[in-house]
């Protein structure tokens, strides 16, 4: 099923819910809380399978790509990375975990500093079906195998600057792209 649309249902669902309950009863407001915690603590704890399981794993298979040249941050060409499949894995995984952590720290200034309470309700499901869909967790912990969509490097969606721009900023991984880049000025470029 398409992510975008059960999202869209999902939403839909929530501010239902939302609606219907009245958070400004300080004992179902402290449930709410309770549930949107509980909820990033299920994210993060499968996060943490996962980075667990891509250490256990230790694929050192060499991963060569091409990432698109970002003139707006100082990027002028595109970049040739040579990484392993797993130091890889784990940058994806910790970019899920700050992303998880980022959400939270919005979470938190929008309830404790601005009074909102209806993102609770909204987001508190949302995080662990964001957290489960990724491709990186549907390989390692779905056990779904590295090909097609979940091919490493994984193709990102474009950015909102991207598609207004028509960049076209995918990674390549065809061997002329990668040698191109290579003898360029910002090729071989071992990620640590």
């Amino acid at each position: 099923m398409n992510p975008a649309i059960t999202n869209l249902a999902l939403m839909l669902v929530m501010m239902q819910v939302s609606r219907r309950l009245d958070l400004e009863d300080p004992d179902i407001l402290f449930y709410v809380r309770i549930a949107y915690l509980s909820c990033q603590a299920i994210a993060f704890a499968v996060c943490l399978y996962v980075k667990f399981s891509i250490n256990k794993k230790n694929d050192l298979t060499t991963l060569k790509y091409v990432e698109p040249a970002n003139p707006m941050a100082g990027q002028p060409e595109p970049k040739a990375v040579v990484t392993t499949v797993k130091e890889y894995d784990l940058k994806q995984i910790d970019q899920q975990i700050k992303g998880l952590f980022t959400s939270l720290a919005m979470m938190g200034f929008m309830h404790v500093y601005m009074k909102y309470t209806n993102p609770l309700v909204m987001q508190s499901i949302s995080s662990v079906k964001g957290a489960l869909e990724t491709n990186i967790v549907k390989i390692h912990l779905w056990g779904k195998a590295a090909s097609g969509d979940l091919k490493r490097p994984f193709k990102a969606a474009p950015g909102l600057l991207q598609a207004l721009q028509g960049a076209g900023g995918e990674v390549k991984t065809d061997k002329a792209s990668i040698d191109a880049a290579e003898t360029s000025g910002a090729g071989g470029i071992k990620e640590e």
